[in-house]
C-alpha cells in the first residue's frame, strides 16, 4: 500500500492486489472469502457502511433462493446463516450487519474500503489496470491495481467505465425465443423497494403520517394486501411497494427514493388507521431510506442464459452455481398500477448456471457476480435473488483463484480448468446439481469403516458417495451414535493436511418445529411479534467430537478435540503423515444421533500464502 498527496492535499492510497471486488453485498462478499481463502490477495471495494446490500440493515430485503425441500444454498452462504443462528438468534439486524462484518475482516488476505464508491478505471487496450474510488469518511482516493476484477456492484458500475457490453430493458420474445417475454423490447426493468418493519406491541400505539405521505384506500391494495383476516398483513415484507421500472433504475434512483417513502409511509398509515386491518398495537420499527434494487446494467459473457435454459433445467456441462426461484417478473409499473404486481412464471429448481455467464465477452479480465450476470431480462427474474447471487460470487472467487494460479485468463479457466473448478466449489460445500465431488488423491485406495463400542458394524463408503445432501428422495448421510467412530484407513502412510467433514445441518430446519415459514427459510426477520421466540443450532449438527490419528505403529493418538461446532464444514488443519484416522461424535446440540455427509482427507494441494 503506497499513500500519495496531490497539490490539493487530498490523498490517494494506492493498494496492490491480485483481485479487487467492487460490490460489498453477498456475491461480493462471496467472492472475495472465496478467492482469499484460497490464497489470493483481494481488495473489497464497497460504497455503503456496512456489508450485505440488499440483504443488510439499510434494505432488509429477505434472502431467497432455490424453492422446495433440500435445496438451499450452502458453501460461504450456509456458513454465514449458521454463524448468525449462534451468534444472534433473536435475528437482530444489528447483529446480523457484524456478522457480515467480521466474515469478510477475519480474512488475512482481504483489504476491506467500506464508504468507497468506484467511479474511475484505468485500461490497457481491453485489460482493466485500476480501479480508482472515493472514500466520503476519509476524503481519500483509493486506487486498486489488480490483475482481476469482479463487478459484484449491481448497477455493474465497470460496465460504462470499460466499454464493457451490457444490456438493459426488456428483449423480445423473438431474440431468444422467449415465450414470457414481451413482444416488443423496451428499456423497462423490474423496479425498486424501500422495505418497512413492523413491531407488535402489548399497547395500542398511535400512528400520525407525515403530511407529504401518499393517502390510501382499500381498492388502492388489490393483490398485495391479503383482507381475508384482520392479521394477514403480519407476515409481509412489503416488497410490492414497489416502483421505477419505467424509469432509469441508476439515473432517477433519488427520484424514485422520495416517491417509494411518501408510498411506505402512507402504506402504514392505511395499515393502523384505516379500520381495515387490525394494528392497533403494532408500531413501525423501521423504515428503509435505501432502496432495494431488482434490475438494472446486465453484463453480456461468452454465454447469455435465458428462459429456455432455465426450463429445461440448464444441464451445462460448465455449471458452477444453481437456481431455483421462479421466473419472478415484476410489472414494471409497480405500485403505480393496480394489476397484479408479478406474475411467478415457474421454473424448475434445481437449475444450473453456466460459467460463461460470469466473465465479459471484451473485458479480458473482467468477472461478475450477482443480478448483473449474462442473462436475458426474463432469466434474470429468476437469477437475481441472493442465494443464487451468493453462489455466483462463491463461483467467481474460485474461479479467480484458478486464474491466479495458472496465470490465465477468466475465459481459459473455462476452457482448460473447470472440472477442477467444479471440484473446488463442491470440496467447499457448493451444491452443483448433477455433479459429484471426487474424493482428494490423498484418498486412493481408502478404506472407511464402522466401529460401535469397539465392534465392527460395516463400511461407511456413503461418505465418499460424492453427494452431501438428499437428492431426488435418496439420503447420502452417516448416521450413527455418540461414541460410535468412523476409520479412514490409508493403504499406506501418507501426508494429510486437512480433514474435511460435511455434517447434516437440516437444510429444511425442521428441527426448528413451529416457527414461522420465514424464519426457516432465511436468515433475516421481517415484523417483529411479542411471540417471537430464538432460533437455534439445528439439532443434526454434531457439537463435539474427537480426531483420533495413527501414524503407522498402531497406537492411536488423539489429534483434534472440536467442543463447539455449529458449522455445516469443518475443514480441520492436522499437517500429520498418518496411517488411519479416527473420527468419533461425542455431542450434539439438542439431537440424538450424529449425521454426517462427508470424512474425506485432503493432501494440501491448496495452500495459502505466507
Amino acid at each position: 500500500m503506497i499513500t500519495q498527496k496531490d497539490q490539493t492535499g487530498l490523498h490517494t492510497v494506492v493498494h496492490k492486489a491480485e483481485f479487487c471486488v467492487i460490490g460489498g453485498g453477498l456475491s461480493g462478499m462471496a467472492a472475495a472469502i472465496a478467492a482469499a481463502r484460497r490464497g489470493v490477495f483481494v481488495v473489497l471495494m464497497h460504497d455503503r457502511p456496512v456489508l450485505g446490500g440488499n440483504a443488510s440493515s439499510e434494505i432488509r430485503m429477505w434472502i431467497r433462493g432455490a424453492e422446495g425441500e433440500n435445496v438451499r444454498e450452502t458453501g460461504i452462504l450456509e456458513e454465514i446463516a449458521l454463524e448468525n443462528i449462534y451468534r444472534n438468534p433473536d435475528m437482530n439486524f444489528s447483529i446480523w450487519d457484524s456478522v457480515l462484518f467480521e466474515k469478510v475482516k477475519l480474512e488475512r488476505n482481504i483489504t476491506l474500503l467500506l464508504n468507497c464508491s468506484c467511479c474511475d478505471c484505468q485500461m490497457d487496450g481491453d485489460r482493466i489496470v485500476s480501479v480508482t474510488g472515493w472514500q466520503t469518511t476519509t476524503q481519500t482516493w483509493h486506487r486498486v491495481e489488480a490483475d482481476y476484477f469482479s463487478d459484484c456492484s449491481g448497477d455493474s458500475i465497470l460496465a460504462p467505465l470499460t466499454n464493457a457490453q451490457w444490456r438493459m430493458g426488456r428483449e423480445s420474445r423473438e431474440e431468444f425465443g422467449e415465450d414470457i417475454a414481451p413482444n416488443v423490447s423496451d428499456e423497462y426493468t423490474m423496479g425498486l423497494s424501500c422495505l418497512i418493519q413492523a413491531r407488535q406491541t402489548n399497547h395500542p400505539v398511535t400512528y400520525r403520517p407525515p403530511r407529504w405521505a401518499y393517502r390510501y384506500t382499500k381498492e388502492d391494495f388489490p393483490y398485495r394486501i391479503n383482507f381475508s383476516t384482520p392479521q394477514k398483513w403480519t407476515n409481509d415484507n412489503f416488497w410490492w411497494m414497489e416502483i421505477g421500472g419505467t424509469k432509469n433504475a441508476i439515473k432517477d434512483a433519488e427520484e424514485i427514493r422520495d416517491e417509494l417513502i411518501r408510498i411506505a409511509y402512507g402504506v402504514w398509515d392505511f395499515i393502523k388507521n384505516s379500520g381495515e386491518v387490525e394494528a392497533d398495537c403494532w408500531d413501525l420499527d423501521w423504515m428503509g431510506f435505501l432502496p432495494g434494487k431488482r434490475e438494472s446494467r446486465r453484463y453480456v459473457g461468452d454465454y447469455i442464459l435465458n428462459q429456455n435454459d432455465i426450463r429445461s433445467r440448464g444441464e451445462f456441462d460448465d455449471i458452477i452455481a444453481y437456481g431455483g426461484w421462479t421466473m419472478d417478473d415484476h410489472d414494471p409499473r409497480g405500485f403505480e398500477t393496480r394489476e397484479r404486481p408479478n406474475i411467478w412464471h415457474p421454473a424448475p429448481s434445481p437449475y444450473g448456471i453456466p460459467y460463461r455467464c460470469v466473465y465479459s465477452a471484451n473485458v479480458e479480465n473482467l468477472f461478475f457476480a450477482g443480478r448483473n450476470i449474462s442473462a436475458t431480462h426474463v432469466a434474470n427474474a429468476s437469477a437475481r435473488v441472493m442465494g443464487t447471487c451468493a453462489l455466483l460470487g462463491q463461483a467467481v472467487g474460485t474461479a479467480v483463484s484458478l486464474a491466479v494460479w495458472y496465470g490465465c485468463t477468466p475465459r481459459e479457466v473455462g476452457r482448460f480448468h473447470i472440472r477442477e473448478l467444479q471440484q473446488a466449489l463442491m470440496e467447499d460445500d457448493c451444491y452443483l446439481p448433477g455433479k459429484k465431488r471426487q474424493p482428494d488423491a490423498v484418498m486412493e485406495g481408502a478404506l472407511l469403516t464402522v466401529s460401535r463400542q469397539g465392534l465392527p458394524q460395516g463400511d461407511a463408503a456413503i461418505l465418499l458417495d460424492g453427494v452431501e445432501r438428499m437428492v431426488d428422495g435418496m439420503d447420502h448421510a452417516w448416521e450413527g451414535e455418540m461414541g460410535d467412530s468412523v476409520v479412514i484407513t490409508l493403504p499406506q502412510i501418507r501426508h494429510v493436511s486437512v480433514v474435511r467433514l460435511v455434517m447434516d445441518s437440516d437444510l429444511n430446519r425442521t428441527s426448528w418445529g413451529d416457527q414461522k415459514w420465514y424464519i426457516k427459510k432465511f436468515p433475516t426477520r421481517c415484523n417483529l411479534f411479542l411471540d417471537d421466540q430464538p432460533v437455534h443450532i439445528p439439532d443434526s449438527i454434531v457439537r463435539e467430537y474427537e480426531i483420533w490419528t495413527d501414524g503407522g505403529d498402531g497406537q492411536w493418538q488423539l489429534a483434534v478435540r472440536e467442543s463447539n461446532n455449529y458449522q455445516r464444514l469443518n475443514k480441520v488443519t492436522l499437517e500429520k503423515d498418518v496411517k488411519r484416522i479416527k473420527w468419533i461424535p461425542r455431542k450434539m446440540w439438542s439431537g440424538s444421533r450424529a449425521r454426517l455427509y462427508s470424512l474425506e482427507l485432503l493432501g494440501g494441494h491448496w495452500k495459502e500464502k505466507e
